[in-house]
């Protein structure tokens, strides 16, 4: 890859002959809620529709394709084993490292390009999920959509910072994360109140009305400048060859928590409306209202996140969004309903005060030039992170035969990840910095 010269004080730069060319425009940045902005904010609300109708629906799906018992186990009481829904949960999510190579193609295509096509095609997926004849059936199908949406969402995080410029990057990203969770929480509202009259193939059915308005998104959208004067070499590898070796110790960090992020959030949210409404027989109305609840919650850690990522820097905001996002995932399946209620609540607004922080660092410590192939990467590592998660959290759960199962499995594999954190002294504050700052000249060592 290359870039334009560097420019002079006087807005020109010297060319090869001791002449001098014109120095490229300032870059067109766009505050957080201009149309360019909203647009990638609205790519990842299609995208939390689409993907969280599984979560949502896991309790229906569940009844319709396992079986129900007396006994007071997590089996008993939700239809499928911990084991099965674990390992179907599991396959899901490992389906999403399918997104990194599909992250990767917008360091090549563009992001805009990248956006539309991967949004069209995961949202058509999930409504095929509908007419799944089994529960292998279903998971198969949504299996092959996941990649292209978690794909989306991490180029709709790339999107927003680079639109932006740093004062307005954390509300840009926040956007995008509260893009996500407001197409998240519509499915869970949605099914919650018309669970009877929808079921699970209704939800899923349903991801065909941010389909038909894609287009429009489509129209708003803009290429960031940022990428546009990077220039990609036909010899560029999609995935492995602009990760290259000046990157990789970030990437490695990174990932790595990203990895250790996913394996409280995966089980945590993943499970917890089958957990609401199989196991401790929450009725529709209260899991849409723990969801509403949760909703405001998580606006208000959007804002405390973005102050905290502003004020405090990157770092300290996500350590302290981490830790009590395991301690508020423990809570939650302690057995009762106001530890559920609360736990998930508290759990929500963590998660919504790592977003913008944790969005902005992963973006920032990379150039333009990989910022979509490494958005993959820590895609793929947080697929990795739930998958364990969740493998873990039904093989504890499915070993015990007590009420108590679940809090066990919680305790064992959340509470450990909350040290990760220190890896978090391991790279530098990003606050205040453009990411041209961290990587001057935007252009990797050794390319030309």
């Amino acid at each position: 890859m290359q870039s334009r010269p560097d420019t002079g004080p006087e807005g020109a730069s010297s060319g090869a002959a001791g002449g001098s060319v014109p120095a490229d425009p300032p870059l067109r940045l766009y505050r957080w809620n201009q149309p360019a902005v909203l647009a990638v904010g609205l790519f990842a609300l299609a995208t939390g529709f689409g993907q969280f109708g599984a979560v949502a629906s896991l309790g229906d799906v569940a009844r319709t394709f396992g079986h129900l018992g007396h006994g007071a186990t997590f089996a008993d009481q939700v239809g499928l084993s911990g084991t099965i829904l674990g390992v179907g949960l599991a396959v899901i999510r490992l389906a999403s490292v399918g997104g990194l190579p599909l992250a990767s193609l917008a360091d090549r295509w563009g992001r805009r390009w990248t956006l539309v096509l991967t949004a069209a095609v995961g949202l058509a997926l999930t409504v095929v999920a509908a007419i799944s004849p089994s529960y292998w059936w279903f998971v198969a199908i949504f299996a092959i959509g996941r990649p292209f949406l978690s794909a989306n969402l991490g180029v709709s995080q790339v999107g927003a910072v680079e639109l932006t410029a740093s004062q307005q990057r954390t509300r840009a990203v926040a956007l995008v994360a509260g893009g996500y969770a407001v197409g998240a929480g519509l499915t869970a509202i949605i099914h919650s109140l018309a669970e009877k009259t929808l079921g699970f193939r209704g939800i899923f059915a349903l991801a065909v009305v941010p389909l038909v308005f894609l287009p429009l998104v489509a129209r708003m959208a803009v290429e960031p400048d940022r990428f546009a004067r990077v220039t990609v070499t036909a010899q560029a590898k999609p995935v492995l060859g602009p990760v290259a070796a000046p990157y990789r110790r970030r990437l490695a960090l990174v990932c790595a928590l990203a990895f250790a992020v996913s394996v409280i959030t995966g089980p945590a949210n993943s499970l917890v409306f089958i957990y609401a409404q199989n196991y401790l027989h929450l009725s529709g109305i209260a899991t849409s209202g723990m969801v509403v609840a949760a909703g405001a919650a998580g606006l208000l850690g959007l804002l405390l996140g973005r102050w905290l990522a502003d004020r405090w820097g990157r770092r300290p905001a996500v350590a302290a969004a981490m830790v009590a996002m395991a301690v508020s995932g423990t809570v939650a399946y302690t057995g009762t309903t106001w530890a559920l209620v609360g736990g998930y609540v508290f759990g929500v607004t963590a998660g919504a005060v790592f977003a913008p922080a944790g969005g902005s660092l992963a973006n920032e410590l990379f150039p333009t030039e990989v910022r979509a192939s490494v958005a993959g990467w820590y895609v793929a590592a947080g697929v990795l992170g739930a998958v364990v998660g969740l493998l873990a959290f039904g093989a504890v759960a499915s070993a015990g035969r007590s009420a108590n199962d679940a809090a066990a499995a919680a305790a064992a594999v959340f509470l450990p990840m909350a040290f990760s954190v220190g890896l978090l002294l391991l790279l530098p504050e990003t606050r205040g910095r453009e990411p041209e700052e961290l990587w001057p000249g935007d252009v990797p060592p050794g390319r030309s």
